[in-house]
């Protein structure tokens, strides 16, 4: 299979389509963020020797999505505004490719039907249950409350 087989995940299009709009409106900041998320789904693909699958891509940016709050978070706690609002610049942009966030009542009835489905109760069900979130919430939701809001379940 040649690269001109390969097709890319709806969500790598839609950047790479992103990509020449912003190159043709000279948009510097939006196309520095475009050019990163390519940059990093190449590293993987030449990596791992794989082609990308959509499950695969929205992981990859909630990742980055992941590591931008952080450090936006790390340089508002420094004083850092500028290069905190360029993370935020970034975050943006980012999350036009994620799916729409999940609200706490979708979220919070996901969460019931996986606790339910899991077998066993109090933590030895966390795993188990993360596990069968993590697939249905990738991108949709920070996995990190998720889990929070689990194990409050699980233990409370």
């Amino acid at each position: 299979m040649s690269d001109s087989d390969v097709i890319p995940s709806e969500t790598q299009a839609a950047i790479k389509v992103a990509m020449k709009e912003a190159m043709k409106s000279r948009d510097k900041e939006r196309l520095a963020t475009i050019r990163l998320m390519q940059a990093e789904f190449k590293r993987i693909e030449v990596d791992e020797r794989i082609v990308l699958d959509e499950a695969r891509v929205l992981a990859v940016l909630d990742k980055m999505l992941k590591q931008r709050r952080d450090s936006q978070k790390q340089f508002e706690d420094a004083g850092r505004v500028d290069l905190a609002s360029q993370e935020a610049s970034e975050i943006a942009v980012i999350q036009e490719y994620l799916p729409a966030q999940l609200g706490d009542d979708e979220l919070d009835a996901i969460i019931d039907a996986a606790i339910a489905a899991a077998d066993g109760t109090g933590m030895q069900a966390m795993g188990a249950v993360m596990g069968q979130l993590k697939p249905q919430l990738q991108g949709r939701a920070d996995m990190g409350a998720v889990s929070q809001k689990v194990k409050t379940r699980l233990v409370g």
